[in-house]
Formats: structure tokens, sequence, C-alpha cells
């Protein structure tokens, strides 16, 4: 279901990693590496969450923007592409059942996070999908009020 998105060009602009069993642990100690590298000493709750951060879901799917240059694709309207597969993976595991959640965070825009992740230097992170299950009442985050992000059309903006 993920790759069956919008693909202006048929390019395929991404591409996912699964990170599941050990890799998810080795990821962790790899990620508190460089999180002393880049700010010091952690104190240990820290520590812990940046440990067990690819580790709280039994899987975590990366979905990575792949550079596929083309004359008349922009890159914005790949990465969008990308953007609607993760959604895909996020919809398609609460319909059979799981929990997901779509997040980046911090070591997706440090180059080295990237390649300890497993990407490329020519790739980015679009997100990293945990799906398990959930225990207990899940939490509704707010949401805008629909009056002010929809409208009717009304001509040009001014």
């Amino acid at each position: 279901m993920a790759s069956r998105v919008p693909d202006h060009g048929k390019l395929a602009p991404w591409r996912f990693i699964l990170y599941r069993g050990d890799a998810r642990i080795e990821v962790g100690k790899k990620l508190v590496e460089l999180a002393e590298q880049l700010e010091g000493p952690l104190q240990e709750g820290r520590r812990q969450q940046e440990l067990t951060r690819f580790s709280r879901a039994p899987l975590v799917i990366g979905v990575v923007s792949v550079s596929k240059p083309h004359p008349k694709i922009p890159d914005w309207e790949k990465f969008l592409s990308g953007g609607a597969a993760a959604m895909n993976v996020v919809l398609a595991a609460n319909a059979l059942g799981y929990a997901a959640n779509w997040i980046s965070n911090w070591y997706s825009d440090q180059p080295e996070g990237r390649r300890i992740l497993g990407l490329k230097s020519d790739e980015r992170v679009i997100g990293f999908i945990h799906i398990g299950t959930h225990q207990g009442d899940i939490f509704e985050r707010p949401r805008p009020d629909l009056s002010d992000i929809v409208s009717d059309y009304s001509g040009p903006a001014a």
C-alpha cells in the first residue's frame, strides 16, 4: 500500500528501511554515541530516551526521500509523493489494528544521524513510522477548527 501513491513520472522517489529485531537496539546505541558527541555526556533519562528511540515498537519503517533528478518534475513534488507513501503506511497499519506513530526527530537533520540510519548522503528522511500495539487510551492531540482552515474559492488572492 505504501508504494501505491501519486508518483508523477513513475520515479519511485522514495524507499523504505525496516528496523526490527536487534537492529533497533544497535541504532539506539549509535544514537546515544552521536548525541554525546554533539552535546557531551547525557543525563540518564536522556540517555535512555536515545537508547530506546527505535526499540519502543517492534517495527520501525524509515521512509526515505531518494534523489531522482528529472527535468520536468520538481523536487517538492517528489518529496510529497514520499509523504503520501508514509501516510499510507500509517493508514494501513491502523486499518490492520496496529498503532502507528510517524516521527522524524533531531537525528533526521544530522548528516551522521542519517548515515547511522542507513541513508545515503543525497537522501533525506521523510519520517520514521513506529508500528506496534498500544495499551490504554490513545492521546488525541488538539486539531484546528475546520472554519479556520477551510474556505470556498472566492477569486484570486489580493
